[in-house]
């Protein structure tokens, strides 16, 4: 079915449309065949679709505890610059600086011009500033980088932060952006000071956006992957966000219902399309698709019903009333239950040769059609409902001014006023709560249960995931010589091609064993004999953590049995006692709690740094680099550059799992891209903030995953010279989530763990010299085989353990020096200890760790 839907064509035959029409009767799951030929349902045929598409709308009304009802939100446009670097065919909000400065205008909205609409606003009872913008107007237009710069912000985005920050202050409106495509890294920026966010799908046909004379050609957010990868991004970083279509641009029926699938995929697979919202093309004056038809109601009115239908009763869909010329019981009876944004003051910028109706005609029609016209705020009640992780901590005294707690709709008697959005000096003043003594109580009473109670919902749609995983998992043919690669390998290991180096990944029995062989020669030659250790201590400061990580059995709710979060003296108290029995090293990690402040971190590196200044500060993980940036506004340099002076000495190279998104997108929902992993440990490293680096494997991953982890971590060695070792890490899968989901296989076998080993040895030669294996996951017999199979490194004692043992490894928590030294002596090589930098250990911390052997006297909860 390729019939135009803006051109006629000879349509669906009658057998076909009575087929369709019946399964959606029946409430069987329609095919992208079967909505394209509902799509074009006409007359009688189209009365029954409505019809049907209405019963399932009801349903899902009647579910959410709102029958009979039908919202809409009371709000401000706010156009904050209509610069943009796209060139939409069809677009009269986009204009040029010139025409802006002759008509007396800056090329962005004023910070006072944007309260001033805003304050009126909330004068007249809106709730929602609706805040639209050109895509990256920077990129394209000088002066909008001159007005950027002028005005003290780095990029477009800083100026949406910071202005949403001031209407909730200064207003107590709620920012709803649409600043056109965004990055992962844009959302983590943009969640703290906006309850929602949007952008339109309009269409996955790329047809439209690729060829000559499409009507977003010419337009780099408008392909279509791109914009479907800011809907995944959405969902991964848990913010309410509303999509939708444009109808009428010269996509067929099945590009239409091919969009609308994509839609649901998208929806399903993280449960935060809040909206959808469907709206007709309209030609306008001064466009290069001036003369083309306007989208008919009657295609509007099918592809509501459609929608409707595929999207399911659960969709919120929204069909913008100000486009339909006051046909507005159509629209009900198509399926919608929102009208959208409806402003008593400004107009729709967009398309300003709309009014918007008067919310008392839309009350009035609404009410002929048997709806109640209730108002919501801009954050669906859903997701009102739901809290965290979709609303920020920061947030949620803005939304509870003006939601009511019971069905999460707006309250009409809710006073409109601007709040606090943060205390201007944040401090991390956390008392210590929860099961605080998980870090010895997990070797002896275990765990409370072997999951989170929401289990079902954090970490996105399971289904959808097994869909997702499943091609990765395939086993791959090589047919590569085995011999010829060892021969290679041998000879010079940086010769290895990517076809050797895979089929060395898959090597087993005598091969396997040659392999070990050989990388084992290239340890001798490259480091030694010696066998390094750290005395080190594990400080996990807090084990709360939204973020969704598939693989992670640590994290919990802040409500869980097993949630815990130390104080500030809670981690000096530790640091101190590691300091007393010969640690030169912290190694400090933690969840990403919502209610930590993003200089928090700051605090923990200098409260270690007081107690001990002579502690080597091996702490924070990219993610949670991240994390502070995105929390305090500054820019990934400045935050390293911040904790670098509070006391960080050095960051863990973790949260890297794979560095394929293919992997990442599956076996995590919200943590960093592998793009961002990699621009921070390269940011830290040209501060001189060296890192480890890591591979978790074992899980949904195959050998080429691995081979493109370790040619990456070569890349950036290659131009920063900043990692200090790359540590294996074997995937714990006995109560990781994505196991107990049916989705990983149960971790990596012996033979991947060998040739993992061997591999990274060989491929990482002479780049990175230092490989570790962890005795944490591998217990003593398994760490001892590494060190036969090109290992160097043992890690470190640890003191603590929660992680790996959180997630069922059987081989405890902390290791003595002289366990260590044994493992060592297993595989027949001498040992000594080292520095975080693997450089010598002084005289003193060495008779200190001897006399104690390097563990705790104790290890015993911290009482406050």
């Amino acid at each position: 079915m390729t019939i135009s839907a803006t051109h006629s064509g000879t349509g669906p035959t009658e057998n076909a449309l009575r087929r369709a029409l019946k399964r959606a009767r029946d409430g069987v799951a329609l095919d992208v065949t079967e909505a394209a030929v509902l799509l074009q349902a006409r007359g009688p045929h189209l009365e029954d679709l409505t019809a049907s598409a209405a019963h399932v709308r009801d349903a899902g009304l009647d579910a959410a505890g709102r029958p009979g009802v039908i919202t809409y939100s009371k709000s401000v446009f706010i156009p904050l610059t209509r610069l943009c670097r796209d060139k939409c065919h069809y677009c009269t909000f986009v204009t040029v600086p010139g025409k802006l400065r002759r008509a007396g205008h800056g090329m962005f909205m004023s910070p006072d011009e944007v309260l001033d609409v805003a304050r009126k606003g909330a004068a007249l009872g809106c709730k929602e500033a609706l805040i639209t913008l050109g895509d990256k107007p920077e990129d394209r237009w000088p002066e909008a980088r001159e007005w950027l710069d002028a005005h003290g912000y780095d990029d477009t985005i800083a100026y949406v932060r910071a202005i949403s920050i001031r209407i909730l202050e200064e207003t107590g409106l709620l920012p709803h952006l649409n600043p056109g495509v965004l990055s992962w890294t844009d959302f983590q920026r943009l969640k703290p000071v906006a309850p929602s966010m949007g952008m339109m799908l309009e269409t996955t046909a790329t047809r439209l956006w690729s060829e000559p004379g499409g009507p977003h050609h010419g337009s780099p957010d408008k392909e279509p992957a791109v914009r479907l990868r800011v809907l995944e991004d959405a969902g991964r970083s848990s913010v309410p966000f509303t999509s939708g279509l444009l109808i009428g641009i010269g996509e067929t029926y099945e590009e239409r219902a091919e969009s609308l699938f994509a839609l649901r995929k998208v929806s399903r697979a993280y449960h935060g399309i809040q909206e959808l919202i469907i709206q007709n093309f309209r030609a306008k004056p001064d466009t290069a698709m001036r003369g083309m038809p306007d989208a008919e109601l009657d295609e509007l009115i099918a592809t509501v019903a459609v929608a409707r239908h595929i999207m399911g009763p659960a969709a919120c869909l929204q069909a913008p009333p100000n486009l339909v010329d006051a046909e507005y019981e159509r629209l009900i009876a198509a399926g919608i239950d929102d009208w959208g944004g409806v402003s008593p003051l400004t107009i729709d910028h967009v398309n300003p040769e709309r009014p918007w109706p008067q919310i008392e005609e839309l009350e009035t029609r609404s009410a002929a059609a048997g709806f109640t016209l209730r108002e919501r705020l801009c954050v669906y009640p859903e997701f009102v409902r739901r809290g965290e992780p979709w609303l920020d901590p920061r947030l949620r005294p803005h939304v509870a001014a003006l939601a009511d707690p019971a069905t999460g709709l707006a309250r009409p008697d809710a006073k409109v006023e601007g709040h606090l959005w943060q205390e201007p000096d944040e401090t991390f003043t956390a008392t210590s709560t929860g099961r605080t003594d998980l870090h010895t109580a997990i070797d002896t009473e275990g765990r409370t249960t072997d999951r989170r109670e929401d289990f079902d919902e954090v970490y996105g749609d399971w289904s959808a995931l097994r869909e997702a995983a499943a091609p990765g998992m395939a086993p791959e043919r090589i047919d590569t010589d085995v011999r010829q690669a060892l021969a290679t390998a041998a000879d010079d290991p940086t010769r290895l091609t990517d076809d050797e180096a895979l089929a060395l990944l898959h090597a087993d029995g005598p091969a396997l064993d040659a392999l070990c062989r050989v990388a084992d020669d290239v340890r001798k030659t490259a480091v030694g004999d010696e066998v390094t250790y750290i005395v080190t201590r594990n400080i996990n400061f807090t084990n709360v953590c939204y973020t969704g990580c598939r693989f992670c059995a640590f994290a919990q709710r802040r409500t869980d049995a097993d949630a815990y979060t130390l104080s500030l003296d809670q981690v000096a108290d530790r640091a101190q006692q590691a300091w007393e029995v010969g640690a030169v090293e912290v190694c400090m990690q933690g969840g990403i709690h919502p209610d930590l402040p993003g200089t928090a971190y700051f605090d923990i590196a200098r409260a270690v740094k007081a107690r001990v200044p002579g502690m080597h500060v091996h702490a924070f993980s990219p993610m949670e680099v991240v994390n502070g940036a995105t929390r305090t506004g500054m820019s990934i340099r400045e935050w390293l550059t911040a904790a670098k002076e509070a006391g960080l000495d050095s960051i863990p190279g973790t949260a890297a799992e794979i560095l394929d998104d293919e992997v990442r997108w599956i076996l995590t929902k919200g943590k960093l891209p592998a793009a961002t992993w990699i621009e921070v440990i390269e940011t830290a490293h040209s501060l001189g903030l060296r890192s480890s680096s890591t591979m978790m494997y074992g899980h949904v991953d195959q050998p080429r995953h691995w081979l493109g982890h370790l040619r990456t971590l070569v890349g950036i060695q290659q131009r920063t010279g900043g990692f200090t070792e790359f540590v294996t890490l074997p995937f714990i899968h006995t109560n990781a989530p994505v196991y107990l989901a049916g989705i990983a296989r149960p971790g990596p076998t012996t033979r991947d763990n060998r040739a993992v080993t061997a591999m990274a040895r060989l491929l990482l030669h002479p780049w990175i010299p230092n490989i570790q294996t962890s005795w944490v996951k591998l217990g003593t017999e398994g760490a001892a085989e590494m060190l036969r199979s090109g290992a160097n490194d043992l890690g470190g004692t640890l003191m603590e353990e929660t992680i790996s043992r959180m997630a069922g490894s059987s081989y405890g928590s902390y290791k003595s020096v002289k366990d260590l030294v044994a493992v060592a002596d297993a595989a027949g090589r001498p040992s000594r200890p080292r520095t975080t930098l693997y450089g010598e250990v002084p005289e003193e911390r060495q008779r200190t760790a001897t006399a104690s052997d390097g563990h705790l006297p104790q290890l015993l909860p911290l009482l406050d």
